[in-house]
This record gives structure tokens, C-alpha cells and sequence, in this order.
């Protein structure tokens, strides 16, 4: 067993050779941040003379909660993606900070494993053994530190091949890209070289907050120091006794988060510069907010405690009061000018419409004008000759002899009866009177 993990190691080192300029860049910026505190704040604060200024200093990573179960609060899990047709996700396995392993799928027991020892020298690479073309997919090493707030993942492609010439390992710009000969060995680096990933012996030890106090022309490594307070609940207070009586934090910073710093009795010696600084060693915090502070002059006298003058005695009390009128311009939406745009349009076109139905009606009406007038002009030039000419016509046409064949010689008869002019009617009188007359 102990030949079978040194083995195991010799691999896990030989494919750390991927991940040193990584490491060393952490390293190097780990470093840096342990030798100063990074700024992440700078405010500007200006309050009366004789009031009460509260330097306020927040922070949710700093708020100390007790829990026994300290090895739950660090956990190790690698989950599986495939994309086949299937695209599922199955969680291969977990590892505590106490070193107890959980493995999901039953084939995998004896088959799949990480090194016991990954929370001491943060190696949380994974072992296949006997690699088949099931272990196909996308694996991600996730590191979880609950405590500390702390959420990475490491992602790490396998592909399995039959083709010995075909195995290899690059990086693709994203992940690394594992393709292994089927049935060999393969460890899926996973390192972590954080602070974070080391035990602490006392973790009461490692939270504190102190305030500092730096007058003009002094760096801020050597401010004067006013308050120091531990997660375990010491407190240290410098400087003169009234100086740490005006100012002071509250006793349940850590529990609350809020590590604000209260002045009471602002005077003109108490401006300059405030920083606040937040430490957690364990979790490899280093915080520094810069408080710029300023006092002006007293406030004025307060008159609204002052007696007003009752209403009959008041000169202004019948006078009415003119109502104070604010006009208040919303600016319209694009969606309201678009909407008022298309009434517009719609009003346009239905005028347009009537207009032209409009012109319709009057021309033809117009039209209908000069027809009556063409048609009684012609009347008026109709003269008597045209009667008579219709009339002649007309007689022609009665004299026509209608050429038919009868059937007997009755109807021939009353036929040419009705062909014969009707007997001319004489007045006898009338005659004779013109005879006479000659």
C-alpha cells in the first residue's frame, strides 16, 4: 500500500510541472498581501464641533460564528459531465477535512481515489485506475471553504483513446486535456498551495480589528494605535484615559460584523486621518479603510424649542397663505411620442379620405349638370319640320301593305275594311254658308 502511494505521489508531482508558473504567481501575490493591508475604502467625513461622528467599518467575512464541526467547514468534491447524448451530471466524489471519502457510484469504489493527505499539502488530485471509455467527460475539482467564504473550481477534460500514438496532454486556452490509452492510470491534477488549505492552531487567535489614529506628516505604519479587539473577545484600548473614553467600538463587533468607530464630543483636535483595519491570518484577509475627517463649526442654536406667538396676537393670522405650486416634468418614454405619433398619422390619413371622397362627389355631380344642360339644349333646337318629318315616317310605315296570307276571306275582308281612310265628316251648314259667301 505505501509503495502504491508513493507511486501515486511521483505522478501527482511529475503533472505539477503544468502548474508552476501559476503557483509561483500566487505565491507572489499571497506575499504582497501579507505584508500590507490592501486599501479597499477612502471616505470623506465632516461633522459639527460637539456632535457625535460614527466612522463606519463593515464587513460579512469577519463575523465570528463558533462551529464544532470544524471539518465540515472544508470540503473537496469532483463531479463528472458528460456530454453525451444523455449531457447528465453525477457527483464522483467527496472528501472532508477530517480525511473521510465518499464515493457515489459503487463501480467506482477501489477504482477512483484522492490522496488522504490533500487538506495538509493541498494535493486534491484524482486517481483513475483501469480508465474506461465510461470515464469519459468533463471533471471539475471544486474547493469549498465555508467558513472563510471561499468557492474555486478546477476544471479538467479526459478523453480515452485505443491508439497508443494518439495519447497525449495540452492545454486548450480553458482547461487542461487529458487523453489517456484505455485500461492505463490517469491523475487529474488538482492543487491548491493557498494559506487557507493549512490547520490553524487556534482560530480565535487569528481575527482581530484595531483602529488607528495618523496625524499630519506621518506615515500610516507608524499611527497611533487606539483600539485592538480579538474574535476571543480582548479588547485594547491606547492613549490617554479621555481619549478612550470618546472613542471606543461595540463589545459585539464580531458577532454583529459592524466594527464602526464612535467620537463623542468632536472637537477641533480630533480631525485627521482614521483607517480601520480588518485580519483574518486564517483565511488570508488584510483589509484597510481610510477615514478623512474633518470638524467645522458648531451648529446654530435651535429655534423650533423657542414659544410661538398665539394666534390672536399674530398680525399675519388673517392673512391667507398662497399655495405653493411645484411643477414637476417627467420626461416622456419613447414608447408614449411613438404612440402619439401614429394618432397623428391616423387623424392625417382619415382626413385625407374624406377630402378625396370629397372630390369624388362634387365631380360627379358636376357631370351630371352638363348632361341636363346638353340634353335641353337639344330640345330647344328641335323645330316643327322634325315633327312633321317623324310624322311622315310614321305614315309611311302605316301605308305599308302587309303582305300576308288569311286564312278565309272574312278576315281579308275586315282587313281591307281597316286599310281604307275613315269616311270624312261633312257639315252641311258650314258648306252652305260658303256658298253663299262666293
Amino acid at each position: 500500500m505505501d509503495m502504491e502511494t508513493a507511486r501515486m505521489n511521483i505522478i501527482a508531482r511529475k503533472l505539477l510541472l503544468f502548474q508552476i508558473p501559476a503557483a509561483l504567481l500566487q505565491i507572489i501575490v499571497s506575499g504582497q498581501d501579507n505584508i500590507d493591508s490592501v486599501v479597499v475604502g477612502e471616505y470623506n467625513i465632516t461633522a459639527p464641533t460637539g456632535s457625535e461622528a460614527i466612522l463606519q467599518c463593515h464587513s460579512q467575512r469577519m463575523v465570528w460564528t463558533q462551529d464544532r464541526l470544524k471539518d465540515r467547514q472544508r470540503v473537496v468534491h469532483w463531479d463528472l459531465f458528460r456530454s453525451g447524448p444523455d449531457y447528465t451530471m453525477e457527483r464522483v466524489l467527496d472528501m472532508f477535512s477530517a480525511g473521510d471519502q465518499r464515493i457515489y457510484n459503487n463501480y467506482n469504489k477501489g477504482r477512483i481515489t484522492m490522496p488522504k493527505t490533500a487538506f495538509n499539502d493541498g494535493n486534491f488530485s484524482l486517481v483513475i485506475k483501469d480508465v474506461s471509455m465510461s470515464d469519459r467527460g468533463l471533471y471539475s475539482c471544486n474547493l469549498h471553504h465555508h467558513y472563510c467564504h471561499l468557492y474555486e473550481t478546477i476544471k479538467v477534460q479526459l478523453n480515452v483513446t485505443k491508439s497508443l500514438r494518439k495519447e497525449k496532454r495540452f492545454w486548450d486556452g480553458e482547461k487542461a486535456v487529458f487523453v489517456v490509452l484505455v485500461g492505463g492510470t490517469v491523475v487529474l491534477p488538482c492543487v491548491n498551495r493557498q494559506p487557507v488549505w493549512t490547520e490553524a492552531h487556534s482560530e480565535e487567535d487569528q481575527q482581530v480589528v484595531h483602529w488607528d489614529r495618523q496625524l499630519p506628516g506621518v506615515r500610516h505604519d507608524r499611527a497611533d494605535r487606539l483600539v485592538d479587539m480579538y474574535a476571543s473577545g480582548e479588547r485594547r484600548q491606547y492613549g490617554p484615559l479621555f481619549l478612550r473614553r470618546k472613542m471606543n467600538i461595540s463589545a459585539e463587533a464580531f458577532s454583529l460584523g459592524d466594527f464602526s468607530l464612535t467620537i463623542s464630543d468632536l472637537r477641533p483636535p480630533d480631525q485627521g486621518l482614521y483607517s480601520c483595519h480588518l485580519h483574518h491570518h486564517y483565511c488570508g484577509l488584510h483589509e484597510r479603510r481610510i477615514f478623512h475627517l474633518s470638524v467645522g463649526p458648531p451648529l446654530p442654536p435651535d429655534d423650533s424649542a423657542a414659544p410661538r406667538v398665539l394666534p390672536q396676537d399674530d398680525p399675519n393670522t388673517n392673512m391667507v397663505e398662497v399655495p405653493h405650486v411645484i411643477n414637476v416634468i417627467l420626461p416622456e418614454h419613447r414608447g408614449h411620442f411613438l404612440q402619439q405619433l401614429g394618432y397623428i398619422l391616423a387623424t392625417l390619413l382619415l382626413l385625407a379620405l374624406i377630402a378625396i371622397a370629397l372630390i369624388l362627389v362634387s365631380r360627379r355631380c358636376k357631370k351630371r349638370g352638363l348632361e341636363y344642360d346638353l340634353r335641353r339644349s337639344e330640345r330647344g333646337n328641335m323645330t316643327s319640320n322634325d315633327f312633321e318629318m317623324a310624322t311622315t315616317e310614321l305614315k309611311m310605315c302605316n301605308q305599308e301593305e302587309l303582305r300576308l296570307d288569311y286564312k278565309n276571306n272574312i278576315v281579308k275582308e275586315k282587313a281591307e275594311m281597316s286599310k281604307m281612310p275613315s269616311p270624312k265628316v261633312i257639315d252641311l251648314d258650314k258648306e252652305l254658308n260658303k256658298t253663299a259667301w262666293k
